[in-house]
């Protein structure tokens, strides 16, 4: 629910996805040390957007977002510019300063050229990114490392090119995250090992599946030569495809009705 909120008000604001991201890392670290019930969480997003743009040097003006909350959350949240202001100095110190942050998105604009990534997978690996943020990853792992799940995923997951508005079926998605799972322990044997990950002893019938694997292939091959940590994309990845399978169903208007009640409950929206 936060996420959802998070992003209408970002629009309203017109504000970067690189403000967006910062935001929602914001809050995730704000609720590992404070327990929401003791807070209004539209204030909250309120001020994690307001922080986020200044620190992004995307500045928006307090008076803006406030006015922009009211209409959305009128009923809700009391905010004014003392509130918000105050709001902003507990989180900022409740995250101990620690203001900075590195989005995986940089990761794949760096990569998108060496790893030879078409158009369409670098928008399906950042929105692999844009949806981690709904679970508890920023928190776990290191920009790099979703990056670099995001890319996988983008590989398996890329809808076949055989007709307009034609999206990969469950069978083969299924299919595609089989064989990045098993790309990625065979690279990660084979990084222990000092070699080069071995090809698949079976080839696919379908010629778009076998480009697919073989791309997964050569990406494994790269992630062995770069060293980078792939026991920890294998939990990664693991974590991003568990989130898949419960958001299938998740109910936000459900979530959003239970926040709204602890909210007017306990006299928060005052």
């Amino acid at each position: 629910m936060g996420r959802a909120e998070l992003i209408r008000l970002a629009k309203r604001l017109t504000i970067r996805q690189q403000s967006m991201a910062t935001a929602q890392v914001y809050m995730k670290r704000f609720y590992s040390k404070v327990e929401i019930r003791r807070t209004n969480p539209y204030l909250v997003i309120a001020t994690a957007i307001y922080l986020a743009c200044k620190i992004e040097e995307s500045p928006q003006h307090i008076r803006l977002i406030v006015t922009e909350a009211r209409q959305m959350w009128g009923d809700l949240v009391a905010i004014d510019t003392s509130k918000l202001g105050e709001c902003e100095f507990f989180m900022i110190s409740e995250m101990r300063s620690q203001l900075i942050v590195f989005q995986p998105y940089r990761t794949i604009t760096a990569l998108r050229n060496e790893l030879s990534l078409v158009d369409d997978e670098v928008q399906l690996a950042r929105s692999v990114i844009n949806d981690h943020f709904m679970t508890d990853l920023p928190l776990l792992y290191p920009p790099h490392i979703i990056a670099m799940v995001a890319i996988l995923l983008a590989l398996v997951l890329r809808p076949n090119n055989s007709g307009p508005g034609q999206n990969t079926s469950g069978a083969a998605a299924a299919a595609g995250l089989a064989a990045a799972q098993q790309a990625l322990m065979r690279a990660q044997g084979q990084q222990a090992q000092g070699g080069m990950p071995e090809p698949a002893a079976a080839e696919p019938k379908e010629k778009r599946q076998q480009d697919r694997v073989s791309r997964v292939q050569k990406f494994a091959k790269w992630l062995v030569d770069s060293n980078v940590e792939i026991a920890s994309m294998v939990d990664a990845t693991q974590e991003i495809i568990s989130f898949y399978e419960c958001y299938e169903h998740y109910n936000d208007k459900l979530t959003r009705e239970q926040i709204n009640r602890f909210v007017k409950a306990r006299g928060l929206d005052k």
